[in-house]
């Protein structure tokens, strides 16, 4: 039997076939779990329709985690076509693009400090607080993704290093706060992956290249990689599991140095 049988999951953050959300939603489905997927805007829609139609996705719900409101009515709308949730995969990041390039002090502004933690680490509070009605004792799985540059330096990540220090710290007490109703909560961090977010990095081809040659791997991860990740922290299979970072990066955060 496939490992989330009978398992509800909503994916939010899905923009693309070329998102890690894809990957992740691609392998939960091929596990048996019934998807629904959530867009940001009209513009994005299209793509998510295109998505969900290969997953069988009967349930596409409008979603901008800048708004309380819509989450709010998200979970109202999920509400009325299951009668609970048993995986919330949160794959959201974004920092203004002039953040991204660059020295830390000399791109870090007050503004865009702000827009990073509230849409890379505090939407993910505030999808697992509403979720919560229809998680609660069901064994359910929050699930979100961060990157090395939580607690590594990373050239040109500047404030989305702090964002997801941030949400990896959201993690762990995410975690401690919701076990005792049954609910883990757990991040992957996944290597870099040629994305639509990771397209607004400075010199993200640079660092492809970089981490396939020093990974023991010697090779980039894909979004099929993160995905069957997430799919086994979400399941049954990973019931001991919780607040913890995993690492899907060929290997690369655990090499110190790289001689040629």
């Amino acid at each position: 039997m496939a490992f989330l049988q009978n398992k509800r999951a909503l994916i939010v953050g899905l923009a693309s076939e070329r998102s890690i959300a894809w990957g992740i939603a691609r392998a939960m489905h091929r596990e048996g779990a019934e998807i629904a997927l959530s867009y940001q805007n009209e513009k994005l829609k299209k793509r998510v329709d295109k998505c969900g139609d290969e997953l069988d996705c009967k349930i596409r719900i409008p979603l901008d985690v800048a708004s309380d409101a819509e989450i709010e009515s998200c979970f109202e709308t999920l509400a009325g076509h299951w009668d609970g949730l048993d995986i919330l995969v949160h794959s959201v990041g974004f920092a203004p693009r002039d953040q991204l390039a660059g020295g830390f002090t000399e791109s870090i502004s007050r503004e865009g400090f702000q827009i990073a933690h509230d849409i890379s680490s505090y939407s993910f509070a505030a999808l697992a607080k509403a979720a919560r009605p229809l998680m609660d004792n069901r064994n359910s799985a929050l699930l979100t993704l961060s990157y090395l540059g939580a607690i590594r330096a990373i050239p040109n990540y500047n404030v989305m290093g702090p964002a997801k220090a941030s949400l990896e710290a959201t993690v762990r007490f995410l975690a401690a706060d919701l076990g005792a109703s049954g609910t883990r909560v757990n991040a992957v961090s996944a290597g870099p992956i040629k994305t639509l977010a990771a397209a607004g990095i400075s010199g993200f081809r640079g660092m492809l290249g970089h981490v396939q040659k020093v990974s023991p791997l010697k090779r980039n991860v894909s979004i099929d990689d993160v995905g069957n990740a997430a799919a086994f922290l979400c399941s049954d299979l990973a019931a001991g599991i919780t607040g913890e970072i995993l690492y899907v990066d060929a290997g690369y955060s655990t090499v110190g140095m790289s001689l040629d």
